[in-house]
């Protein structure tokens, strides 16, 4: 059974559906950690009803950035984390994680990367700037995270039409619908074998 670590910022969406899916026997693994760079994260709060241990790492705890980073990546290790959830982690990830756990951290982001991603886009920006554009079709991409935002290899993705008349709240409420079965597929495969993440070689480090 795989170890598997999840990092959010704030409700932790993606985690939450990835836990309910296991308590339905949808797919087997061992949650770990949950860790979050904010003290008031939803996240935090769910995780600890679960049994699930927590960690508050950031900069202004850790000493640093580098430190945090360190930090992350000595609590990943310790708890026996195999893979990385991503779930609305507004952090970027630093070099020392990054090495450890080179193309087995995984994030979910509410658009059709490459387009709508990098710094600053991120939850109703995306959905927003989607709207503005005049796009005809938004949706959901799970990726292996590297050094940039958005940026590392696309593992699937998922369309969801932008409606005449939309807001970014109708939009962001029915990609959020996509993100966590999305999610849950990608873990699927990964179980069965049928995504190879080191096919990906050294493209997901720095």
């Amino acid at each position: 059974m795989r170890k598997i670590a999840f990092l959010a910022s704030h409700n932790g969406s993606g985690m939450r559906y990835l836990l309910a899916a296991r308590a339905r026997h949808e797919i087997e693994f061992d949650p770990v950690l949950v860790v979050s760079n904010n003290p008031g994260s939803e996240a935090l709060a769910y995780a600890r009803e679960m049994g699930i241990p927590t960690a508050i790492l950031n900069e202004k705890r850790c000493g640093g950035q580098g430190e945090a980073d360190e930090a992350l990546c000595e609590a990943l290790r310790a708890h026996g984390a195999e893979w990385v959830i991503l779930s609305g982690y507004m952090k970027r990830i630093g070099p020392a994680t990054l090495s450890a756990y080179r193309n087995r951290i995984l994030n979910i982001h509410p658009s059709l990367l490459p387009k709508f991603g990098g710094p600053g886009m991120y939850g109703m920006r995306v959905h927003e700037a989607v709207i503005a554009s005049g796009e005809s079709v938004t949706g959901a991409t799970v990726h292996l995270v590297d050094h940039e935002y958005d940026h590392g290899p696309v593992l699937a993705q998922v369309e969801v039409p932008v409606l005449p008349g939309d807001t970014p709240e109708r939009l962001r409420a029915r990609v959020l619908e996509v993100e966590g079965p999305l999610y849950l597929q990608v873990l699927k495969k990964l179980e069965r074998g049928e995504i190879d993440l080191d096919a990906f070689g050294a493209t997901a480090s720095l």
